[in-house]
């Protein structure tokens, strides 16, 4: 569309043809699934899922709720159906409410067009401009959706209050034209949610008594969490009968998906001190932390966890890691198992407990999240470990249990240089056969890693014990303490 075109004339004469904003995503969709084009990018996971039920309901031209736990992408879908609108669109200058010139609706552009016709000015509105969000909270009021009437532009105006020119328009009729997205509407004030009713129904709004047709043209969509529905509100019957499709979202199904939702989303530092490389079964076990905690007993499950959890604690990973190549003057840096520790700030800030991990507390319930992550991943990678076994009977690890049967015992410093850690790390040759048999083709880059990934496993599954100490770790026989206690 030609955006240099500045009157109304010009635009009839350029042959543009006004549409509705559901029509406008309908045929924007449509043109967009012939060429084969991605219609939600960035949203993984969804493919067969919540995306094909998101372009029915667009091709249906329905109002939009979207239904699922916190940190499952609801609000970030909706601001990627901007992408779906024209690229411009032309209103008439000056409107507050967006008027299409081909069908002004406020007494503004309605005056305006009847004075100046065909040089009536008419400006152009980017997609970016035409979404409008609101989370909606009890404090909501129908002024500030819908409107009400200003008496200091009726001072200014000389209007008494019977003309329609002393309402302030709310947010809805500003987003004429728009996207308009009301988050957790379940705790909208159910008057403020019937309010909404004539909007969706018949495009009318009223104000404080005023007899006023605004057929608004909008394509709203909601977001609700099913917590919501009992804890604090709930969606209205009459309100969820006028919206036309109800989508279900949810988490990531597998590691891999989810790992890509956290690539994606970790924040970019492109200026950090040092290149940190982080291993595939690092990545690969914050991913099973999440998944691991939306099935604890210690967590409650309607509260959801969110994706946010893994985001935040890549991010804390690497800056764990970042911070000790920073002390330690080094330009590149591999994360540690122990760095993993580094992650459960962000853990305990996204979880809600029950009454159990409230008495057993969150510091605990994060490191019973990474245990059983830990767990988990070490029976995909090695075998497993017998509980009772026959005497004379070897296991892939005696070897191992025995270096430190014998060693008095084995420290790993939280801040120790990459010299030091991988010197401490190749020391334990039975640790070296044990990854060259199991996992020959792991990058040598990653080896450190897996190495002490198997100390860790080997304490979670009770064959070694550690002990925290001020400067890190200290690894020994499972008996160690004990003994030493007689």
């Amino acid at each position: 569309m030609n955006t240099s075109i500045s009157t109304f004339g010009a635009l009839k004469a350029s042959g543009y043809q006004s549409k509705s904003i559901k029509n406008e995503l309908r045929e924007n969709l449509i043109s967009a699934l012939k060429e084969g084009k991605e219609t939600f990018p960035g949203m993984h996971g969804y493919e067969s899922t919540v995306i094909p039920q998101l372009e029915r309901a667009i091709l249906s031209k329905h109002n939009i709720n979207l239904l699922g736990l916190r940190g499952q992408g609801k609000t970030r879908i909706a601001r990627l159906m901007v992408n779906l609108l024209d690229e411009y669109i032309p209103v008439v200058a000056g409107s507050e409410i967006n008027d299409d010139p081909f069908h002004p609706i406020s007494r503004y552009a309605r005056d305006l067009m009847a004075e100046h016709g065909d040089e009536t000015p008419i400006a152009w509105l980017h997609r970016s401009d035409r979404f409008f969000e609101k989370l909606a909270t009890p404090d909501v009021t129908i002024a500030d959706l819908i409107g009400d009437i200003d008496p200091i532009k009726a001072a200014n105006l000389k209007l008494n209050y019977a003309d329609e020119r002393v309402i302030h328009f709310g947010m809805i009729p500003r987003a004429h034209r728009c996207i308009f997205v009301i988050n957790e509407l379940p705790d909208l004030q159910a008057r403020i949610q019937v309010a909404l009713f004539n909007i969706l129904e018949e495009g009318d709004i009223q104000i404080r008594g005023f007899k006023l047709r605004l057929p608004l043209d909008l394509q709203f969509v909601f977001t609700a969490n099913p917590e919501d529905y009992t804890n604090r509100g709930s969606i209205v019957t009459p309100l969820k009968d006028r919206i036309g499709s109800q989508i279900l979202t949810h988490y990531s199904m597998d590691i891999q998906t989810a790992k890509k939702i956290t690539q994606q989303e970790a924040e970019k530092l492109e200026h950090r001190n040092c290149r940190v490389h982080v291993p595939e079964l690092a990545k690969d076990i914050l991913e099973q932390i999440a998944f691991t905690a939306r099935e604890s007993e210690y967590i409650d499950h309607k509260s959801g966890v969110s994706a946010r959890m893994s985001i935040t604690a890549y991010e804390n990973l690497i800056s764990t890691a970042e911070r000790r190549a920073i002390m330690n003057n080094e330009i590149e840096t591999i994360v540690r198992f122990s760095d993993l520790m580094g992650m459960i700030p962000s853990i305990t800030g996204k979880v809600e407990l029950v009454y159990e991990g409230e008495q057993e507390g969150s510091y605990f319930v994060a490191n019973q999240l990474i245990s059983e992550a830990t767990k988990t991943l070490f029976l995909q990678y090695f075998p497993k470990i017998e509980k009772l076994k026959k005497e004379g009977q070897e296991t892939p690890y005696d070897e191992v249990l025995n270096w430190f049967f014998e060693a008095d015992a084995f420290e790993l410093s939280d801040e120790a240089s990459e010299e030091s850690y991988l010197k401490a790390m190749n020391g334990i040759e039975p640790l070296k056969k044990l990854l060259q048999k199991y996992q020959p083709k792991v990058a040598t880059i990653d080896t450190p890693f897996l190495m002490e990934f198997i100390l860790w496993a080997l304490v979670e599954l009770k064959q070694l014990s550690k002990r925290k100490t001020t400067n890190g770790m200290v690894f020994n026989d499972l008996y160690d303490s004990y003994i030493k206690g007689l």
